[in-house]
C-alpha cells in the first residue's frame, strides 16, 4: 500500500503529458525559457535586429541595371528571350486579328457552337448572351484583346503543365522535386509574379503572357500527375499483359484514364489564366483589365463596373464550358447533338463571319451600346451622400471601415509589432508543430525568419494583421453559412449559383464594389479579401459536413441528441479535416487579395510590390515579393495538416 502511495505522484505527471500536443508545447516552452533570455540579452528591441538583416538593395539594383543595359545587346536577350517575346507578340496578334476578322457575329456564333456541342442548348444561349452583353456594354474590342491573350496563355500553360505533369506522373524522383516548387507557386499571390518578368521583357504583352503562364501552369501539372498516378492498376496490368510498350500503355491507357483530371486541370488553368490576365493589366496587358485598372486609378466606379461585368461573364462562360466538357453523364450525353459533325457545324459560324464581312458589319455597332457608367456613378454619388457616412444609429460604410480599422486592424498590427521578434517565431512554430511534424514547424520558422532577414519585418506584420483579421471574418461567416447550407437542401440550392459566380470572378474585380462602398484604405482591402475567400470556405465546410457518416448521425439521434448536439458533438468533430482544409484555403485566398489591396490603399507588402512595379524599383518589389512568398509559406504550413504526423514522432 505504501508503494502505491509513493508512485501516485509520478503517474500524475505523465498522464498530463500523455498527449503528443502537450509534449510538443512543453518542449517549445522549455526552448523559449532557454533561448528567450539569450536573445533578449543580445537584441533587447522587440523589432527584428538590424544586425540579422541582409541589405539586398545594392546587388538587386546592380542586377536590374545590368539587365536594362544589356536587354538590347546581350546574346541571351537577343537570341533567347527576344525570340520568345517575338513569338508571343506574333501569336497574340494573330489570334486578335482572327477574332476581329470573324466579327462580333462570327465570334458569338462560334462560342455558342462550342457550348452547344459540349453542353447543350441552354449553355449555348447563355454563351451567346454573354458575348452580346460584352458588345452592349461597349467593351467588344477590349474583350477580344483579353480573349486573344487568354488563348495564347492557356495553350502555352496547358502544354507546359501537361509536360511537367507527365514527367511527375511517370517519375517518382521528378515528382518529389516538383512538389515543393508547385507548393510554393500555389501560395504565391499573383501580384508577385509580375516584377521579374517585367525586368526581363519590359512592359507589354510578352511580360503579361509569360507571367500568366507561370501562374496558370501549376494546376495543370498537379492534376496531370494526379490523374496518371491514379490510373487503375488492373487496367494497366491488363494492357501490359497484351504486350503493349510503355508508350502504348501511356497513350492507350494512362492518359485516357486520366481524362477527368486533365479536363479539370484545363478548367483550373483557364480560370487562373483569366484572373492573371486581368491583374497583368498593371504591366501593359491591355484589354478589360486595363480598363478596370485605369478606372480604379481615377476612382471611376461606373467605368470599372462596365469593364468588370464582361470579365465576370467571360469567366462564367469559360468555367461552365470546361466543366461540362469534363462531365459525361448519361443525361448530358443524350442531350448533346451527335448527328452533326464538327466540319458541318463549323460551317455555321464561318458562314456568319463571311456574311457580316460582306455586309461591312464586322465591328460592333455604336448604336447598340449601353452606357452604364453614368447611372452607376450617379448611384455611387447617392451612396456616398446617403450611405457613406451619417446614417442614423448604424453609421455609414465609411464609418464601418474606419471603426474596423481603429478597433481591429490597428490594435492587431500594433500588437504584432509590439511582440518581441523571437516570440513571433515561437508563436509560428506552435501551430505548425501541433498539426504537423517538426519539419513543418522548422519550415515555417525559417520562412518567418527570412522575412526579418530581408528587412521587411514591420510591413510583413502589417500584412499579417490584415490577413488574420480577414481570415477571422471569413471563417465566422463561412462556417455559419456552410453549416446552414449543409443542414438545408433548399438553402444550399439557392446559394449554389451565387457561389458559382463569386468563385469564377477574377481577384481584380472584387476591388470595384469595395472601393464604391468603403473608399480606399486597409479596411476595403480586407473586405475584398473576405468576399473572395468566402465561397471556398462555404463550399468546403458544407461538403465536409454532408460527408459525415450517416450511421454516426443515426446513432446520435437514437440516443436522443438534439440537432445542436449532433452538430457540435458529431458532425463538426468528424468533419475536422474538411474544416482545417477550409481554413487553409481561406488563408491562401485572403493573402492573394490582401496583396492586391495595395492598389486601393492596403499598404504594407502590397504597396511595396505596386511601388516597385510603378517605379521600376527591382529591390523594393522583389524583396516584397520574396517576403510575400515566405509569408504565404508560413500561413500555409500553420494551417495545413501533415499526413505523416500520426506516424512520426515529435
Amino acid at each position: 500500500m505504501a508503494t502505491v502511495t509513493a508512485q501516485a505522484p509520478r503517474i500524475a505527471l505523465p498522464a498530463a503529458l500523455r498527449h503528443r500536443a502537450a509534449r510538443k508545447l512543453l518542449l517549445l516552452a522549455l526552448a523559449a525559457a532557454v533561448l528567450a533570455p539569450l536573445a533578449h540579452s543580445h537584441w533587447p528591441s522587440a523589432a527584428w535586429p538590424h544586425a540579422l538583416t541582409v541589405d539586398l538593395t545594392k546587388p538587386l539594383a546592380n542586377a536590374s541595371d545590368w539587365v536594362i543595359d544589356n536587354r538590347d545587346s546581350h546574346p541571351l536577350f537577343l537570341y533567347f528571350f527576344g525570340y520568345i517575346s517575338n513569338a508571343v507578340v506574333l501569336s497574340v496578334r494573330a489570334v486578335y486579328l482572327a477574332l476581329l476578322a470573324a466579327g462580333w457575329a462570327g465570334v458569338t456564333a462560334f462560342g455558342a457552337l462550342v457550348a452547344w456541342r459540349v453542353a447543350g442548348v441552354r449553355l449555348a444561349v447563355g454563351t451567346a448572351v454573354a458575348f452580346l452583353a460584352c458588345g452592349l456594354l461597349g467593351m467588344w474590342v477590349p474583350t477580344m484583346q483579353t480573349l486573344a491573350l487568354m488563348v495564347v496563355a492557356v495553350l502555352v500553360s496547358v502544354a507546359v503543365g501537361f509536360l511537367l505533369g507527365l514527367g511527375a506522373g511517370l517519375s517518382d524522383r521528378l515528382d518529389r522535386a516538383l512538389r515543393p516548387v508547385l507548393d510554393t507557386m500555389q501560395v504565391l499571390p499573383a501580384f508577385a509574379y509580375l516584377l521579374p518578368v517585367v525586368l526581363v521583357f519590359g512592359i507589354g504583352v510578352p511580360a503579361a503572357v509569360l507571367a500568366t503562364v507561370v501562374y496558370a501552369a501549376p494546376p495543370m501539372a498537379r492534376l496531370t500527375a494526379l490523374g496518371l498516378r491514379g490510373a487503375d492498376p488492373e487496367v494497366l496490368e491488363a494492357v501490359e499483359s497484351l504486350g503493349a510498350t510503355a508508350r502504348q500503355r501511356l497513350l492507350t491507357a494512362r492518359i485516357p484514364l486520366a481524362r477527368k483530371e486533365l479536363l479539370l486541370g484545363l478548367n483550373q488553368t483557364i480560370m487562373m489564366a483569366l484572373s492573371m490576365a486581368v491583374i497583368a493589366s498593371v504591366i501593359g496587358a491591355g484589354g478589360l483589365g486595363d480598363r478596370v485598372y485605369q478606372a480604379l486609378a481615377s476612382v471611376d466606379v461606373g467605368a470599372a463596373l462596365a469593364a468588370g461585368i464582361p470579365i465576370v461573364l467571360l469567366a462564367v462562360v469559360l468555367d461552365r464550358v470546361t466543366c461540362a466538357a469534363g462531365q459525361d453523364t448519361a443525361g448530358q450525353a443524350a442531350s448533346r447533338p451527335r448527328t452533326i459533325g464538327w466540319p458541318y457545324a463549323l460551317a455555321v459560324p464561318v458562314a456568319v463571319a463571311v456574311a457580316v464581312r460582306l455586309l461591312g458589319h464586322l465591328d460592333w455597332p455604336d448604336a447598340w451600346t449601353l452606357n452604364i457608367a453614368e447611372p452607376v456613378n450617379r448611384a455611387v454619388d447617392w451612396m456616398t451622400a446617403h450611405l457613406y457616412s451619417g446614417v442614423p444609429y448604424v453609421g455609414g460604410t465609411a464609418d464601418w471601415a474606419g471603426h474596423f480599422t481603429t478597433w481591429v486592424l490597428d490594435p492587431l498590427r500594433d500588437g504584432l509589432q509590439w511582440l518581441p521578434w523571437w516570440s513571433v517565431l515561437l508563436i509560428v512554430a506552435a501551430p505548425a508543430w501541433l498539426i504537423g511534424t517538426w519539419r513543418t514547424a522548422l519550415t515555417a520558422v525559417l520562412a518567418m525568419a527570412a522575412i526579418g532577414v530581408l528587412g521587411v519585418w514591420e510591413p510583413s506584420l502589417d500584412t499579417l494583421a490584415q490577413v488574420l483579421a480577414a481570415v477571422a471574418v471569413t471563417l465566422v461567416l463561412g462556417f455559419a453559412t456552410g453549416i446552414a447550407a449543409a443542414r438545408s437542401d433548399r438553402f444550399e440550392r439557392a446559394l449554389r449559383p451565387v457561389l458559382d459566380v463569386f468563385q469564377t470572378m477574377p481577384q481584380f474585380v472584387y476591388l470595384i464594389p469595395v472601393v464604391a462602398l468603403f473608399g480606399v484604405g486597409r479596411a476595403p482591402a480586407v473586405a475584398a479579401a473576405v468576399v473572395y475567400a468566402l465561397p471556398a470556405v462555404v463550399r468546403i465546410t458544407a461538403q465536409g459536413l454532408r460527408q459525415v457518416d450517416p450511421a454516426a448521425l443515426e446513432s446520435a439521434r437514437s440516443l436522443g441528441a438534439t440537432g445542436r448536439q449532433q452538430l457540435w458533438q458529431v458532425q463538426l468533430p468528424l468533419a475536422r479535416r474538411s474544416l482545417l482544409l477550409a481554413v487553409n484555403q481561406g488563408v491562401v485566398l485572403v493573402l492573394a487579395v490582401v496583396i492586391i489591396g495595395g492598389l486601393v490603399g492596403g499598404g504594407a507588402l502590397g504597396y511595396n510590390v505596386a511601388f516597385g512595379l510603378a517605379q521600376g524599383d527591382l529591390a523594393t518589389g522583389l524583396v516584397a515579393g520574396a517576403a510575400i512568398v515566405c509569408l504565404g509559406l508560413v500561413l500555409d504550413r500553420v494551417t495545413q495538416p501533415t499526413e505523416r504526423r500520426a506516424t512520426k514522432g515529435a
